[in-house]
């Protein structure tokens, strides 16, 4: 027999079974819809902080792989190099700095100042300040020899030798963790040798105050003295704002260096700031001069060039907008402050 309470209740069941399962449905979808919001938002981070870096990791592999290619295919292409070019990796050296110097152009505006002081057919040395990570010095080593054709020569911490694949890119850019006597011997054959004397300690526990970290270390003036050559002092403006160091927690950081000297702090940036490196004036080391004073003064140049050149603490802000060519820098953020860039 037909009830018309049943059939109400029947209908009432269905139909908030079915409201509930449409709220649900409603709910998940606002879930989802909001995920893709939220991710919209954290995107450009991701990409700007983390991924970004990630980038000078894959140039350098990609390095080493032009390299490999030069090397071991050689007679294909050696019609292509100019005559009297007998390195093997000169080819590939010469195509890898022009990626280097189009990448510093094109996404840092880079740019050189100073660079005639740098000898021409005699050695020297170039002692600069370690960022992070030391793209200005591939830049630069990039920029003079697709500019004047001369090599640089690096000195590097012996961790790089250990990093697998980048075995080729060493070798063919004469990176290395050379003693004393292999630098005096590779500046007085008429090389050019970039050393700095702050290394991994600087470029893992500097900050955007531009702190020199050199201690007592005075190898790079001994091999002036012994090898009677000029010191250019080097600094490159917004080094610090292209990349930086996750500071926290500095302990760790620093008893793991200490323990295993090797570069722990996590680094994050890749931001498209204005990068210029200004290279100072000769240093020629007196008669009868210590290497603890010519290093004294030599690290007084640095300083004063980073005084000169850089707003002290670093605006990644700033640097941003001076990429960009704006003037409105110094309006948006007040006048820049300098304070002494020599650390402890």
């Amino acid at each position: 027999m037909f009830s018309a309470t049943e059939w109400i209740s029947d209908v009432y069941s269905y139909g908030h079974g079915g409201f509930l399962w449409i709220c649900d449905f409603i709910e998940c979808q606002l879930d989802v819809l909001y995920l893709g919001w939220v991710m919209s938002l954290l995107y450009p981070a991701v990409l700007t902080v983390f991924i970004l870096p990630f980038t000078i990791l894959l140039m350098l592999y990609f390095s080493s792989l032009v390299l490999y290619i030069y090397t071991y295919r050689w007679s294909r292409v050696r019609e292509l190099l100019q005559e009297g070019l007998n390195d093997p990796r000169a080819g590939g050296r010469y195509l890898i700095s022009v990626l280097w110097d189009a990448h510093g152009y094109i996404w840092h505006g880079y740019d050189v100042q100073g660079a005639e002081h740098v000898p021409v057919n005699s050695g020297g040395l170039i002692v600069y300040y370690h960022g992070a990570i030391p793209v200005d010095i591939y830049y630069l080593v990039a920029r003079f020899i697709t500019s004047t054709g001369r090599h640089i020569h690096c000195v590097g911490d012996r961790f790089l030798q250990k990093i697998p694949g980048w075995q080729s890119v060493l070798e063919a850019f004469h990176i290395a963790p050379c003693n004393l006597s292999e630098c005096v011997r590779t500046v007085t054959r008429g090389h050019i040798l970039a050393i700095s004397p702050g290394g991994l300690r600087e470029a893992q526990f500097s900050d955007h105050s531009y702190s020199l970290l050199w201690g007592n270390r005075e190898g790079f003036a001994k091999v002036a003295i012994q090898a009677n050559c000029p010191i250019i002092p080097m600094f490159t403006r917004n080094l610090r704002e292209a990349f930086r160091v996750v500071s926290f927690p500095a302990a760790l950081w620093s008893a793991l260096y200490t323990r295993f000297k090797l570069p722990f702090a996590p680094i994050y940036g890749g931001f498209p700031v204005k990068l210029v490196t200004y290279l100072g004036p000769c240093i020629y080391p007196a008669p009868g001069e210590t290497a603890e004073h010519l290093a004294r003064r030599v690290e007084s140049a640095v300083c004063n060039l980073i005084l000169q050149h850089q707003r002290v603490p670093g605006n990644i802000l700033a640097a941003l907008l001076e990429r960009l060519h704006l003037r409105l820098s110094s309006a948006l953020l007040g006048p820049a402050t300098r304070a002494s860039p020599t650390g402890p």
